[in-house]
């Protein structure tokens, strides 16, 4: 199966590729925000989604009451510690 022309990224990939953004650092500013929304702009020119790991509930909140959630993809809330093992 082959794309359609013009719906490859820049990577020569078909399907959407997914960039991760440790944001748990971040802090929540209108500076953040500016920064957020001009990296997902650049992305999603070449075909690229963002997802934003970790980001506080503060950013979190921030990047919702601009408009901006949807554009983003978000790291899930449940995160299980690696090993498994109870005691």
């Amino acid at each position: 199966m082959t794309a359609a022309p013009g719906t490859e990224n820049t990577a020569g990939h078909s399907e959407p590729t997914t960039v991760s953004v440790d944001a748990a650092g971040l802090p929540a500013t209108t500076a953040t925000l500016g920064a957020l929304a001009r990296l997902r702009l650049a992305a999603g020119r070449t075909g690229y989604r963002v997802r934003l790991c970790g980001a506080s509930p503060g950013l979190r909140m921030l990047v919702q009451l601009a408009g901006l959630g949807g554009e983003f993809e978000w790291e899930t809330e449940e995160r299980e510690e690696p090993g498994g093992v109870v005691e």
